[in-house]
């Protein structure tokens, strides 16, 4: 494909190996090639930096040991990241949902895809009657069959993205926007709500810090993978971002 990073050939055989781990990407080889060209980028920062570790992984894991340091997030941070989104901290909370499934794949048109999903739902706007039947006739999910009915759920069971607007919703509510999810386009109803009993604060803090020193330190490695392949010699590809299984 004439791809190489800082003068070293990314080759067929390369990308063929890579291939089979990115199946469940939007598009597996444009995710195969991008995770080989940052591999590339990262193991030749190590090695300038003369770093040592057993084996490919590990040297990228000491790289961002040494390279990427974010601060725990404090109390205050904490504290504000659970009074600001009190429907994730509830005990034996649950909603009863439904959705339409527009999947973004590598056949469809993105904004022929976006086009129809907002179509759809303009026509559900007009006649919510009509949600099942159309839930059946568009949607890419099994629940389609169930005119999107996807049962009770309970925070966390979704992507973050899909458990937040089902927990902001009001019983009864379509979501009165297209909801983006890696997935695809989602058009979102709560049928019901159980609100369960409010966490305390002090049980969750731990949670809380965790997942946001985990954010920090996403965003961190993010900018620094930008910055890597901004002063990279890249040939043959254009990086759209750094989103990577690397950093996940």
């Amino acid at each position: 494909m004439g791809i190489s990073v800082n003068g070293i050939d990314i080759d067929d055989a390369d990308i063929a190996q890579e291939l089979p781990h990115h199946q469940q990407a939007g598009n597996p080889l444009k995710q195969a090639v991008h995770e080989l060209v940052l591999r590339r980028l990262l193991l030749d920062e190590a090695q300038r930096l003369r770093l040592q570790a057993d084996g490919h992984d590990a040297l990228v894991e000491a790289l961002f040991e040494q390279e990427v340091r974010v601060p725990p997030a404090d109390d205050a941070a904490c504290r504000t990241f659970y009074a600001q989104r009190p429907q994730l901290f509830r005990s034996g909370a649950l909603v009863e949902a439904r959705h339409i499934l527009f999947q973004v794949t590598p056949e469809a048109p993105l904004e022929l895809l976006r086009t129809t999903a907002q179509a759809v739902l303009d026509a559900i706007k007009l006649a919510p009657e009509r949600f099942a039947e159309l839930a059946a006739q568009y949607s890419n999910c099994p629940s389609g069959a169930l005119g999107g009915n996807l049962g009770q759920l309970s925070p966390g069971q979704s992507v973050p993205e899909f458990d937040a607007l089902l927990f902001r919703l009001e019983a009864g509510a379509l979501a009165g926007h297209l909801l983006e999810t890696r997935f695809g386009y989602h058009i979102v109803q709560v049928l019901r709500r159980v609100e369960g009993q409010a966490i305390a604060y002090e049980a969750v803090q731990a949670q809380i810090a965790d997942r946001l020193s985990r954010a920090a330190w996403q965003r961190a490695v993010h900018q620094y993978l930008h910055m890597l392949v901004g002063r990279a010699d890249i040939a043959g590809i254009e990086l759209e971002g750094t989103a990577s299984p690397l950093v996940q």
